[in-house]
């Protein structure tokens, strides 16, 4: 079991320290997205995909990055009494948290999954059984969403970058459920 875990923590701690690599870089993206913004208001006609486009791209540097900054323990903690518990201690109330925050997190990835699914065009209860019927070729995609905006993009992309985020977030919970569950054994990591 523990060589599962060494295994699991390695290879999901591994993807998601690239992805978060990766999307870290989504902050230049956005800053030219409002540059180009700000020029085209100033100087030409005004765009009308500046401020959809920024609100994606920041949707996706946060949600792909939420992993990344969960492995580095770089969130918001209250270090009132914290800072001062024993490793031990500290790895009993994480593993309490962690277990809350996966339950959390599978409840937003139901909702982001049913979200995708209601963006191309599925109108039924069942999103995974949706998915599953795309694959198999029993289901097919209908009318798609798009934003009641000028520009009127498609939405199903930006859902299924929240999907694919809230997974890996997912991911990384469990691994520090796993980290924690080490340490209060008594492991180094």
């Amino acid at each position: 079991m523990r060589g599962i875990m060494f295994g699991y923590i390695r290879v999901v701690d591994a993807i998601n320290h690239r992805i978060g690599r990766i999307a870290m870089y989504g902050i230049f993206v956005l800053m030219g997205i409002l540059l180009w913004s700000s020029i085209s208001k100033t100087f030409f006609m005004p765009s009308l995909w500046t401020l959809e486009m920024a609100q994606f791209v920041m949707v996706g540097y946060y949600i792909l990055g939420g992993p990344y900054s969960i492995q580095l323990g770089s969130n918001v903690r209250m270090d009132l009494l914290y800072g001062e518990w024993s490793t031990r201690k500290k790895a009993w109330f994480d593993v309490f948290t962690a277990l809350l925050l996966i339950f959390y997190l599978c409840v937003l990835l139901y909702g982001a999954v049913s979200s995708t699914a209601y963006s191309l065009g599925y109108w039924g209860t069942e999103p995974f059984s949706f998915f599953g019927g795309l694959v198999t070729g029993s289901e097919e995609i209908g009318r798609m969403e798009r934003a009641s905006t000028a520009w009127r993009p498609y939405l199903w992309p930006i859902k299924s970058i929240m999907v694919t985020g809230l997974f890996l977030m997912l991911l990384q919970c469990t691994s520090e459920l796993c980290k924690d569950v080490l340490r209060i054994k008594g492991e180094t990591i």
